[in-house]
């Protein structure tokens, strides 16, 4: 059976990573990576291949920093291209990108076989870009694997029950990830403050919307008062702030590679973030999370209080702030299965062969 496996942004170099460990270890699996290039950067993209042990890709599309219409476009006619030549048995995307959306579309045009990783999520939201990548990526796929029961949930309310496709609760191959590289986890060259609020913030939704972006800094000014922030910053937030002139007082750094991320979050008092992932990976790690979005894919963190929703409004941010930091939580419950979902994923797709 062969793979082949779309890639494109850094949370799914990080989901990678645990699948293709699990391929590795079934017989009959062959995984071919296609890389689409939407994450550049070194440290974004290239130090995640060196440091995770995937396997490197075997194509490289290198398109980046264009319009979702020109990069979704350029993916599709590129990834196209690669089937052609490959001819595998599935096209496997992860997530909700552009480079999940193309992989999905060149692979059911050509009628090869499409699984979902991260399937069935939902914020309910369709003006965001990733909202409208997982629905309709969710819509044309042959196999979908939920990580939640939430997930689920939201496909049968579709009436995916009705639709020709395989629905697997398989758990959350990111937990798998968390659990393999924990004790692997690499101090960062940049020096620590000793208790820290561990920041990042790349949704359009709050970037280019500048309002939100100034009242969200504002709030995070005012809590390093307190106690100290440090913002991983991507790099197109990085030109915006600098375009715009917006008064940064707190800790500022480039990205970091996957296992000095680990280190970030197991040392940290609090994490604040719009990142889906960062909110799982938080509580993986036990630690309570501040999210400045208005709505989350991950339900179950919110109505479990592992997690509070704020946007970008001032006085929200603040009050979940002094809450979270000094709410204890229990964090034995068990949200995301036992680190065996990239197995479930690998016998799966063997089995639908």
């Amino acid at each position: 059976m062969k793979v082949l496996t779309v890639v494109g942004a850094r949370p799914q170099f990080i989901k990678a990573a645990a699948v293709s460990r699990a391929f590795q270890e079934q017989e009959g699996i062959e995984e071919v990576i296609v890389h689409t290039g939407q994450h550049f950067d070194a440290n974004m993209s290239d130090v995640f291949f060196e440091e995770l042990k995937i396997p490197l890709p075997h194509y490289n599309l290198a398109i980046n920093s264009l319009g979702h219409g020109a990069m979704t476009g350029r993916m599709l006619e590129g990834i196209e291209e690669i089937i052609l030549k490959e001819k595998p048995d599935w096209v496997l995307v992860y997530g909700d990108t552009n480079s999940t959306i193309a992989g999905a579309l060149a692979a059911k045009k050509l009628h090869v076989k499409v699984a979902h990783v991260e399937a069935g999520l939902r914020s309910f939201n369709i003006k965001m870009p990733e909202e409208v990548n997982r629905v309709l990526t969710d819509r044309i796929s042959n196999v979908v694997f939920c990580p939640t029961n939430e997930a689920v949930s939201n496909l049968a309310n579709e009436g995916f029950e009705n639709l020709p496709v395989h629905i697997v609760k398989n758990g959350d191959v990111m937990q798998d990830a968390a659990l393999f590289y924990v004790n692997l986890a690499k101090k960062p060259t940049f020096k620590l403050p000793t208790d820290y609020v561990l920041m990042t913030m790349h949704r359009a939704e709050n970037t280019d919307d500048l309002d939100r972006l100034k009242s969200i800094i504002q709030s995070i000014n005012e809590i390093n008062q307190h106690t100290a922030v440090v913002w991983l910053i991507h790099p197109r937030t990085k030109k915006i702030i600098e375009r715009e002139n917006v008064a940064v007082d707190f800790k500022v750094v480039d990205p970091v590679g996957y296992l000095e991320m680990i280190y970030l979050l197991k040392n940290c008092s609090l994490v604040m973030t719009d990142s889906g992932g960062l909110q799982k990976e938080a509580f993986f790690f036990e630690k309570n999370c501040v999210t400045l979005r208005d709505e989350t894919e991950w339900v179950e963190l919110v109505e479990n209080d592992y997690n509070i929703l704020v946007g970008a409004n001032k006085e929200a941010i603040l009050s979940a702030f002094h809450e979270m930091s000094h709410k204890k939580n229990d964090f034995s419950l068990d949200l995301y299965g036992k680190g065996t979902a990239s197995f479930i994923i690998a016998k799966t797709l063997l089995n639908e062969c």
